[in-house]
């Protein structure tokens, strides 16, 4: 595939970094000669110093002949404009922009980016994004991840094992016999930062943070098996009245009385507009490093807390500071991902990171195959698929054992109508049934070919 990425900002060079791993053919575009240096000493892609909307530098990046344009800019309107130069100058099938600002994505406007009027097939917004992932984190205590998929019928959950985690140094294959009621695959293992998709000889240990699948309705049942009852979240507080901010509380807002929730916004005028348009939380302006302010938003009363301003290091001091008053739980907002492999050893519970989202949406347009969902993990390392079994797949109409899946891939559920079943060796997928599977990034190229039609696979 011949891919066009605008900016190569974190997001930009990532998604070039995963496409050009995968042997696509990639041009990257920024103004900044410095990022491009980056990315040509880095990555084996195209590089472009210049500005992405251009006709002419679009037309030097082979924008006759490409598949798909991805503008992920700093600028919505650099962005937008550059897929409308994509589609009406050289009319390249896909194109898919990053639009951060509300504005454009309002209901009422929604014809707004139809291919009548400015052409974009996908909209990536980071902010909804995060807030969905923070979210997904609330419903879950105890979780550092979670992620649907099945129409919310199975859900992955990424869990860290502490030193009361009764299974410690049990091998995978006696779960089964210990918990013969537990309905869930432990599909991988992060340990000292590096994943592995586990066999049933595989030892779980003090540290590893694992991923589950799961039926929904079992996810509690293994939360505790695995040494966490955290109680349920009610009381929410909020660090940060930005865009994140503010659809993290419209939509915790919307749970009817589910949750009550405190922002703090360091910025006057974005608190008082914050607080006329959520009528039903409570909006404090001050600092969320100040002690006096969380004192004042009953920090120590609070199950969560939540910190989502555009400053990395402010979001991590926040939620220490809170959690050492009192607060049981902390959930950050990371850009910076060595960060983020910090956040575990000093105390927060679970992170978001707008990139990996990102990341994530955009590669679910560029799976081949019967792909319908996909998430990024583990910083890269991994993705977990949702696709639906052809008729021309090596999966189906065989037991799972006799089809010797590749070391990397894993089976972690199988949807057949109404039933939602836990796979073992004889375990038989039908065309049509939907599939979870998690694999290592670079096994990703053999999950296609599971889910395409007409592809030999072995």
């Amino acid at each position: 595939m011949k891919v066009i990425i605008c900016g190569a900002g974190q997001v930009g060079f990532n998604i070039a970094r995963h496409l050009a791993h995968e042997k696509n053919d990639v041009t990257v575009i920024d103004r900044s000669e410095e990022l491009i240096n980056k990315v040509r000493n880095s990555l084996d892609v195209h590089a472009l110093v210049g500005y992405a909307s251009y006709p002419d530098l679009l037309e030097a990046a082979g924008a006759e002949d490409a598949d798909m344009i991805i503008a992920v800019t700093l600028f919505d309107e650099v962005n937008i404009v550059a897929c409308q130069v994509a589609h009406s100058l050289f009319n390249v099938p896909t194109k898919i922009a990053r639009i951060r600002a509300q504005n454009y994505l309002n209901p009422q406007w929604k014809a707004l980016f139809s291919r009548d009027h400015m052409p974009i097939d996908v909209i990536i917004s980071p902010e909804i994004e995060v807030a969905k992932a923070a979210i997904n984190r609330l419903e879950v205590p105890g979780a550092t991840d979670m992620i649907r998929f099945a129409d919310d019928r199975v859900w992955l959950v990424g869990i860290k094992l502490e030193d009361d985690c009764p299974v410690v140094d049990t091998p995978l294959r006696q779960l089964t016999e210990l918990f013969p009621d537990l309905n869930i695959v432990v599909c991988g293992i992060l340990r000292n930062g590096k994943l592995i998709v586990p066999s049933g000889n595989d030892h779980l240990l003090v540290g590893d943070n694992i991923y589950i699948t799961s039926e929904k309705s079992h996810v509690n049942r293994a939360l505790g098996v695995f040494g966490h009852e955290e109680e349920e979240v009610k009381n929410v507080a909020i660090v940060g009245g930005g865009n994140v901010g503010l659809f993290l509380s419209e939509q915790l807002v919307k749970a009817g009385n589910k949750f009550n929730v405190k922002i703090i916004e360091r910025d006057e005028l974005r608190a008082v507009k914050v607080a006329e348009q959520l009528s039903k939380a409570v909006v404090l302006h001050g600092d969320a490093l100040d002690i006096e302010i969380l004192k004042e938003a009953n920090i120590q009363g609070t199950e969560t807390i939540i910190s989502v301003t555009n400053d990395d290091k402010v979001n991590i001091l926040s939620a220490l500071l809170a959690k050492e008053m009192g607060c049981k739980r902390a959930i950050t907002l990371i850009n910076d991902h060595s960060f983020g492999d910090l956040t575990g050893s000093v105390g927060i519970d679970a992170f978001v990171d707008p990139r990996q989202t990102t990341v994530s949406s955009i590669l679910q347009h560029m799976r081949r195959g019967s792909i319908s969902s996909l998430q990024s993990l583990a910083g890269g390392e991994a993705e977990v698929i949702e696709a639906i079994a052809v008729d021309s797949s090596p999966l189906v109409g065989k037991p799972l054992r006799e089809i010797k899946l590749p070391t990397g891939i894993i089976v972690g559920s199988v949807i057949q109508g109404d039933n939602i079943i836990v796979p073992n060796g004889g375990t038989i997928i039908r065309s049509g049934d939907i599939v979870i599977v998690f694999t290592a990034a670079d096994m990703v190229k053999k999950v296609e070919e599971l889910f395409s039609v007409g592809l030999e696979y072995f």
